[in-house]
């Protein structure tokens, strides 16, 4: 056997002395425990790198303690044990650490009125820091929901006011053709448009929470939007979620205006910024608004 001591490259002195911000890996395959859901997810980890005479900093051990997370539903209180550990074993090297990891939460959801139900997954990143003691968490989350353009809508309106007019002109109205007209396509002769849209929430929690808000966020959002997109649906259903449209007309301006008031009751933000995006169906680009807002300390 080999008795000659393996050779730890990082260890040696650097060529150019000279401290990094973040040093780690990307991209780590690794399973967590979110909300009682066992779910796939990729981590980020890394830590600064202060010491101006190592080389590097050990890797391994930053993906060892990643193990902490597999069996343990992922808390604020969690994470920071993860990052103390990350630190431990950079001691003399280390005074900041750094962890991102990226997954979808799977919600079930029911339908609108039929009770049919069914899965939606939203993309969620949850990234949290360790830095001169100070314990920072921030969540990123997409929430998708349909949008319709409040000006389609009252362009189509008028032109079906306006065929209404060809069509009943000089004529005694009676209930029974009206009716008949208002279902048929030769009298609905417009329709407004929607898109898919979405809404990129970057939520900034408060220092000492105890559980990470999720799905408490999420339906805040979808509340407060009225038109989050369906799973599974009956005839039934898409015409509750028309109506639901129709009572909900909003430009991308309208949706993030909608959040920013709701978003800041959700329990444990401190702060936010948020980002809609309305894949428009009329133009080739997308329409985006963005805004933000932070709790003004007492």
């Amino acid at each position: 056997m080999n008795s000659l001591t393996l050779p730890d490259i990082a260890n040696q002195a650097a060529h150019q002395a000279l401290p990094l911000d973040w040093v780690g890996m990307c991209g780590i395959a690794l399973p967590i425990v979110l909300e009682g859901q066992r779910l796939n997810a990729k981590a980020d980890a890394g830590v600064s790198l202060e010491d101006d005479d190592a080389r590097g900093i050990h890797m391994s051990r930053l993906y060892l303690a990643l193990a902490g997370l597999e069996q343990r539903d992922l808390t604020p209180f969690v994470l920071r044990q993860v990052l103390e550990e990350f630190l431990a074993s950079h001691e003399g090297l280390s005074n900041s650490a750094y962890l991102t990891i990226h997954s979808e939460m799977l919600l079930k959801r029911p339908a609108l009125v039929s009770p049919l139900a069914g899965w939606k997954s939203y993309p969620v990143s949850i990234s949290a820091s360790l830095k001169n003691k100070m314990f920072h968490v921030e969540l990123k989350i997409d929430v998708p929901y349909s949008s319709t353009c409040p000006c389609s809508a009252a362009l189509a309106r008028q032109l079906i006011q306006q065929q209404f007019i060809t069509d009943f002109a000089n004529k005694a109205l009676q209930h029974a053709e009206i009716l008949t007209w208002l279902g048929s396509s030769q009298g609905i002769v417009a329709t407004p448009h929607s898109q898919r849209s979405t809404a990129r929430l970057r939520m900034h929690l408060d220092e000492f929470i105890d559980e990470l808000p999720l799905s408490v966020i999420i339906n805040d959002a979808e509340a407060a939007l009225g038109t989050a997109v369906q799973t599974a649906v009956k005839r039934a259903d898409e015409q509750a979620f028309a109506l639901a449209n129709g009572q909900n007309l909003m430009f991308c301006e309208d949706a993030a205006r909608r959040l920013n008031l709701a978003l800041r009751r959700s329990p444990g933000v401190s702060g936010f910024h948020i980002r809609v995006i309305h894949a428009e169906s009329l133009h080739a680009h997308d329409a985006v608004a963005e805004s933000h807002w932070h709790r003004e300390l007492a």
